[in-house]
């Protein structure tokens, strides 16, 4: 048994056990706020019944016109919280508000192309590749040693406001663009 409850600032104080896992992208603390600030509905942190934290997702809402749409910035679970759906929890939290509050036409996210159990998981979640982004993280971590300059999947999965599914496409391990084409 768990809750899912707002991310507060003091989240930042005591989610080391889920923030120092290889896979998770780690941001200042200044970013975490600037998300909080803005978007403090996309961003939820997964507590057990003790307190302590066993993950969390920070979202925001970006774009504009039939590009408008639901991001997923981090979403991460503790190495021993994982495999009891908690990260689908979050996603369909933040799905639902992308969808119901934001009115978005997707939800999308950026994985390293070597992140194979989290693909998988995204590809569960009905999330496909609708492009491959090189060097993506190196343009986002300033390149600081050769796993930031790493490719990755932008995945998407089309909302209510995409009935006929015009956000995503078959073929997007195949497309691929410059970090300087994505926003």
């Amino acid at each position: 048994m768990s809750v899912l409850r707002p991310f507060r600032p003091s989240d930042l104080f005591k989610f080391n056990n889920i923030n120092l896992d290889i896979w998770t992208e780690t941001y200042g603390i200044g970013f975490y706020l600037s998300y909080l600030a803005r978007w403090p509905d996309l961003c939820c942190m997964q507590e057990s019944p003790s307190g302590r934290p066993m993950g969390y997702i920070i979202g925001k809402a970006e774009g504009t016109g039939l590009e408008w749409h639901g991001h997923v910035t981090a979403v991460t679970v503790a190495p021993e919280y994982r495999r009891l759906s908690l990260a689908r929890k979050m996603m369909d939290m933040l799905e639902q508000m992308s969808d119901k509050v934001y009115r978005g036409y997707f939800v999308d996210l950026y994985v390293r192309c070597t992140n194979e159990l989290a693909i998988d998981m995204y590809e569960r979640f009905d999330y496909s590749v609708y492009r491959r982004v090189r060097e993506y993280y190196g343009s986002m971590s300033g390149g600081k040693n050769r796993r930031d300059e790493e490719d990755a999947f932008d995945m998407r999965k089309s909302l209510s406001r995409d009935p006929t599914r015009r956000s995503i496409r078959a073929n997007g391990r195949d497309i691929i663009v410059g970090a300087h084409d994505v926003s």
